[in-house]
């Protein structure tokens, strides 16, 4: 299986324009996430101080290892659970699979990835729907985790908290520099590659012992459209100190050249009106707007609490650094 390197083509502002178009219905008081917020996740009350987190992932390929790719699918349905502070409980597979690259060998290496790793969440996992679709140039494996977790209803981020970040950026950057030729394909496949412990620790890091208020997973509206979100859900300014240590390696260097994927720039037109970008330069901007696959999460945490967070994510190899 070969990865061609890609970006989201839907961004935010087309998203936001197909809601406005259905029909508005009366509000269900036990919604506490819809699809007004452009959230990954929704959550449902039902009672006792619990919610159900309800989360699905569809992506194209951006590793070549069928085994890494199902593994990062789910990774990436799993993220939004946590995102919500929720704990991952059940699972379901579906993989959407082109004729031409349709062999029982891949196909199982694919569904073994992600069962695998929605296991080492402790998640019971439901069923595998494999679908083959016709062939086509165009057509490429599609494979999604849906993921149901519980969850408190977590408090939004208050003034004072700190935010910290789980893991750098520039996946789609780098996917892009793959696709013109100009990145080796094993620079992609570490930037992509599950990351072990760092699951585990992402886990921990939504549970309220850690102290975390509110959290966002960083994916495909960037580093700063997803803060953007999770500031205005809380009523609150956020305060970055962006660095290119926050990148992953080249990733300054491909966004100073030029080497972005289009969903950056729908990203930076869709949430560069709530952005007041100071003073950064220009790479290190635009390595902020790059749509993120399977990325890392952005956590509000008070000030008190940060330390012990940061340490607790550095014993299970998690590479969170302050994001102020």
């Amino acid at each position: 299986m070969r990865a061609r390197g890609c970006a989201a083509k839907l961004g935010p502002a087309d998203l936001r324009e197909a809601l406005k178009s259905l029909p508005r219905r009366p509000r269900d008081r036990r919604v506490l996430v819809d699809a007004s917020t452009l959230d990954d996740a929704g959550v449902f009350a039902f009672g006792r101080g619990t919610a159900l987190v309800q989360t699905v992932d569809f992506f194209t390929p951006i590793v070549d290892d069928p085994y890494d790719y199902g593994q990062v699918a789910a990774a990436n349905a799993l993220s939004d659970v946590y995102a919500m502070g929720g704990t991952p409980m059940t699972s379901l597979a579906l993989l959407c699979f082109p004729d031409a690259l349709l062999t029982s060998g891949i196909l199982r290496e694919v569904l073994l990835g992600g069962l695998d790793k929605m296991r080492e969440a402790g998640v019971a996992c439901s069923a595998d729907t494999p679908c083959a679709t016709p062939s086509s140039s165009s057509a490429t494996p599609s494979p999604a985790s849906c993921a149901a977790g519980a969850c408190s209803p977590t408090p939004a981020a208050r003034p004072g908290d700190r935010l910290v970040l789980t893991k750098h950026l520039g996946t789609g950057i780098l996917s892009t520099a793959l696709k013109q030729g100009k990145l080796a394909p094993a620079l992609t496949r570490a930037a992509h590659a599950p990351d072990g412990d760092a699951q585990s620790g992402r886990r921990r890091a939504s549970r309220s012992s850690s102290g975390v208020r509110a959290a966002t997973d960083v994916t495909g509206f960037s580093l700063l459209g997803h803060s953007s979100q999770m500031a205005d859900a809380s009523g609150v300014t956020f305060r970055l100190a962006p660095s290119t240590r926050w990148l992953l390696p080249r990733v300054h260097e491909f966004a100073a050249s030029g080497v972005v994927p289009g969903g950056l720039g729908r990203n930076r037109d869709f949430y560069g009106t709530k952005v007041d970008e100071g003073a950064t330069e220009r790479a290190l901007r635009d390595a902020l707007y790059d749509p993120q696959t399977s990325g890392g999460l952005l956590l509000s945490v008070p000030a008190r609490r940060e330390r012990g967070l940061l340490a607790a994510l550095a014993r299970r190899r998690v590479t969170a650094r302050p994001a102020r």
